[in-house]
């Protein structure tokens, strides 16, 4: 009974802070499952993990779309390119052994919490969009970001939201919205690969997604009415990655 209150917990932290800030909880799975929920192999946690975030990024594409903040044409542009990168990152995470994917991971998640607070400031340029001009960058950017997805088994969204807004200058509204289109494409991607591989654990899985899509619905919200106050959540939510990823480390070091 415990385990199945863990997993819908962290399923609702995960889908909360997607439709918060359009990412994190993506690059919160993968810690929550192995440290909290006590997944042993790293590669069903992140197969797992794939899958869910998936299904709560799509949760959330519903919500901004129907508040009109996806671009279309560039989620259209960056979504087949993001996918090809996520198979191939997928193929490569597979072959290297779990620790010393979780220590890359938690190395990601610092690099990614430094982007976020250099960012934090950055409100783009209203009417921004992809165009024939940016094109290459969007493409180029969405290669690179699929496949770290695809990797560490991650929607990816703290990658492509600045991935977004410095090919674009969109605003961060709406490179949140189109990056959870991107998400639900690299994160379904990722997981049809470990799938076939027999790394994701279905009835856990699920439990994530019930947890999630109550969580998306629940930070969709929170983020209209915090909409002033997005630098702040972006400091906020910086710290928390830097603290889970040291502890990573040292849970790593401990293990060699």
């Amino acid at each position: 009974m415990l385990h199945i209150v863990l997993e819908l917990l962290c399923g609702l932290i995960i889908g909360f802070t997607l439709g918060l800030i359009g990412g994190g909880g993506s690059i919160l799975a993968v810690p929550l499952m192995v440290y909290v929920v006590g997944v042993k192999n790293p590669h069903v946690a992140i197969g797992t993990s794939a899958m869910a975030v998936a299904v709560n990024a799509l949760a959330g594409v519903i919500s901004h779309a129907r508040a009109g903040t996806v671009k279309w044409r560039c989620a259209a542009i960056f979504e087949p390119c993001g996918v090809i990168g996520a198979l191939g990152g997928a193929a490569l995470g597979k072959r290297v052994d779990g620790q010393h994917l979780l220590v890359c991971f938690a190395l990601l998640m610092v690099v990614v919490g430094v982007l976020m607070l250099r960012g934090r400031r950055n409100r783009g340029i209203e009417g921004a969009a992809c165009n024939r001009q940016n094109a290459p960058k969007v493409m180029g950017g969405a290669l690179g970001t699929g496949f770290l997805s695809g990797f560490f088994g991650i929607g990816g969204g703290f990658l492509i939201v600045p991935t977004l807004v410095a090919c674009t200058d969109m605003p961060i509204l709406y490179a949140i919205g189109t990056s959870l289109v991107a998400v639900a494409a690299f994160g379904a991607s990722t997981a049809l690969s470990y799938m076939l591989s027999g790394f994701v654990d279905w009835t856990m899985g699920g439990l994530f997604i019930a947890g999630g899509v109550v969580g998306s619905f629940l930070g969709m919200r929170a983020a209209r009415r915090l909409s002033g106050a997005g630098e702040t959540l972006t400091v906020l939510f910086a710290t928390v990655i830097f603290v889970v990823a040291a502890y990573m480390l040292w849970r790593c070091l401990a293990v060699v």
